[in-house]
């Protein structure tokens, strides 16, 4: 015969699973050499790798630009790992230009072949 004690916490416990509130799983960061730089030097990049994939990009409207020699850089999500929103809007922005370069290529996620996602910086060509 089961005791009332042992019953009532068979009952209760999955009322206390049921309480457990959601969290987003954790990113996996990651740190490695920053790619283009100058010889001899030693800087790295932080990067996050998110476990889950972004949500679809938001919609933005581009200002004019502030002045000449600028370039509009569009805004992405970054993965937060928070409660309730894993990922936060960055909203995008003017940079200015470089000397000598023509193009800018768009930061973009990428899917990791152990299913995480990494966020690829753009940069300037």
């Amino acid at each position: 015969m089961i005791r009332p004690s042992t019953l009532a916490a068979l009952l209760a416990a999955p009322l206390a699973l049921a309480a457990c509130t959601y969290s987003n799983p954790p990113a996996q960061v990651v740190v490695m050499p920053s790619a283009n730089q100058p010889a001899g030097t030693t800087t790295t990049t932080t990067t996050m790798i998110a476990p889950v994939p972004p949500p679809a990009p938001q919609a933005e409207s581009v200002p004019p630009p502030p002045q000449a020699g600028v370039a509009w850089q569009p805004g992405h999500w970054r993965y937060t790992g928070g409660a309730g929103s894993a990922w936060a809007w960055q909203p995008g922005y003017y940079a200015p230009v470089p000397q000598g370069v023509s193009s800018w290529t768009p930061g973009h996620w990428s899917q990791q072949p152990n299913g995480g996602w990494m966020w690829v910086d753009g940069h300037w060509a």
